[in-house]
Order: structure tokens, then C-alpha cells, then sequence
């Protein structure tokens, strides 16, 4: 079955995950908030990274692969539901649409996010069967790369310092997940997720500065988001630090050295291909930044 494929498979298993208050046994409201907020799904990224480097390690799909795919899809909608709220970035708009808090409440918002994070770790327990401990080993790198000190949390708790490490800002709010996705995926082939961290982090990273680039140079209705969210939260980033060019320098280093970073796997030169693809969907095109900049 191809990537696609599998997917749409996960994408199905995150909406029936979210709308398990359909039959009336749950509160209504949270369970189309639920719903709501896995739907329409973004370019589900994370997931797909986890599951080329799982095809990459084990050309036979591993049965826990699909489950890790769901829970980490799962933590990163969560997040996006909580990143949006009035106490962080009281954002309006997400994926086109409206924030959770402006369609449901804030309270609900709230609950909504604290509910994917909980499913997340139950789609992995209930998944564990014959291999229990690796199943545990994908909870473990989960919960880790979702909480403190190395997790998404850290990454928000940065925003609050007087003075940011920028490299570590970046690996935590953005990178932990990415970490997650290429460990998770080793892990599910029964392979050690020690070597695969750096490949994450690196692509996290390079994911960071392009949102970076993005936001300081884009509009709401390209992004599907509000703009200009890193100045008018005086948030760290790249092209507040290195400038423009700086900062397409830095994404194109980071891409280059993600690909020598793949560990030797029987799927390397799938996953090297997979990254430079990437790399050129992240790359901004000259174009968008003409009439970016015209409009600024």
C-alpha cells in the first residue's frame, strides 16, 4: 500500500478517534469540537515522515506503525488547538477556518486539546497487543517530545523567557514532533530510535525557519492563518535574527544536512528523495517574496 494510501487510512482512524462522544454518551459539544479540530486534516507531515521511515526500516508494514502515525497526529492537533487560544496566540483562523475557541468556546478549546492528548496515549496502549514493549518504547518518545523539558510544552514555555536560545526554542516547538515522527517510525519496524534523532531534529528545524520565513512574509489568506504573528508576539525566529536571505541560507543547510543524516536502512535513498522533496516545498519561491515584500 503506498504512503497515500495509508494515510487516508490514518486520517480515518484520527476523525473516529475525535468523535467518540457521537453516540450521545459523551458531551455533544466536545465531541464535535473533537471533530472539529482533525478535520479538514493539514498536509499531516508528521505522520508521514514516520511512516517512510518505517517502510524505510521494514518493507512489511508494522502492525504498530498506523497506530504511532494516529497518536502523533493526534498531539499535534492538540497543539494547534492550544496555540491558538487568547493566552498564546489568540489566533482567529486555522487552516482556513475558524479557531477551535472562536467556533466552540475557549473552554471547550481547552478541553479539546486536553482530550486529543489523552486519546493520543490511548490509541498506543490499545494498539500494544503482542508487542507491548514497543508499544511502550512509542509512548515513552511520545510523551517525551509532548512535555518537559524536550517536548512541545518546552517549546511554548520558551516564549515566556527574557532571553531565548533560538536553537533550542526551535527544537522543542517545532522539532520535538519531527523527532518524534523518525524515532516513532524506527521504533514500529523494531528498530532503536536513538539514531534517528538527529534526522528529525534537522527536519524540524528547517520546518521552524520556513514557517519563520512564512509568517514575516506572507498573508493570512496564503497561509490559512494569521500573519506576522512572530513580531506582533515579539516570538524568537529566524528572520528577526539572520534577515531574509540569512534565512533561506539556513533552511537550504539544515535540508542538506538532513539527507547525510539518514541512518543506513534498506529504505535510505527513499527517505533521501522524501527530504528533498520537501526541501523544495519548503523553499520559498522568489515571486511570493516580490509581492510579499511589496505589500509590507
Amino acid at each position: 500500500m503506498s504512503i497515500t494510501a495509508r494515510l487516508d487510512a490514518v486520517t480515518a482512524a484520527v476523525i473516529a478517534r475525535a468523535q467518540g462522544g457521537a453516540d450521545g454518551q459523551a458531551p455533544a459539544k466536545l465531541a464535535r469540537a473533537l471533530h472539529y479540530a482533525v478535520t479538514p486534516g493539514g498536509a499531516r507531515i508528521r505522520p508521514t515522515i514516520l511512516l517512510s521511515v518505517a517502510m524505510a526500516c521494514d518493507e512489511e508494514w508494522p502492525a504498530l506503525s498506523d497506530a504511532a502515525a494516529v497518536a502523533l497526529e493526534l498531539i499535534h492537533c492538540a497543539s494547534l488547538v492550544h496555540d491558538d487560544l487568547p493566552c498564546f496566540d489568540d489566533a482567529d483562523t486555522r487552516r482556513g477556518k475558524p479557531t477551535v475557541h472562536k467556533a466552540f468556546s475557549e473552554p471547550l478549546a481547552v478541553l479539546t486539546g486536553d482530550s486529543l492528548i489523552v486519546l493520543a496515549f490511548d490509541v498506543l496502549a490499545e494498539a500494544a497487543g503482542s508487542t507491548p514493549l514497543r508499544a511502550l518504547n512509542l509512548i515513552r518518545v511520545l510523551s517525551r517530545r509532548t512535555g518537559m523539558p524536550d517536548g512541545i510544552c518546552a517549546g511554548q514555555g520558551w516564549e515566556s523567557e527574557a532571553q531565548v536560545n533560538l536553537s533550542a526554542y526551535h527544537r522543542a516547538k517545532t522539532g520535538a514532533l519531527f523527532i518524534a515522527a523518525t524515532q516513532m517510525g524506527a521504533i514500529a519496524a523494531g528498530h532503536e530510535a536513538e539514531p534517528w534523532e538527529e534526522l528529525g531534529a534537522r527536519i524540524g528545524e528547517a520546518f521552524q525557519v520556513a514557517d519563520d520565513l512564512r509568517d514575516a512574509l506572507y498573508d493570512a489568506a496564503t497561509l490559512g492563518k494569521p500573519a506576522g504573528q512572530d513580531m506582533i508576539h515579539s516570538r524568537p525566529n529566524a528572520v528577526a535574527e539572520l534577515g531574509v536571505q540569512g534565512a533561506i541560507r539556513r533552511l537550504k543547510d539544515i535540508l542538506g544536512g538532513a539527507i547525510a543524516s539518514i541512518p543506513k536502512c534498506k529504505g535510505e535513498a527513499m527517505l533521501a528523495e522524501m527530504v528533498r522533496r520537501y526541501a523544495e516545498q519548503l523553499t520559498p519561491v522568489a515571486p511570493a517574496f516580490s509581492q510579499a515584500n511589496a505589500r509590507r
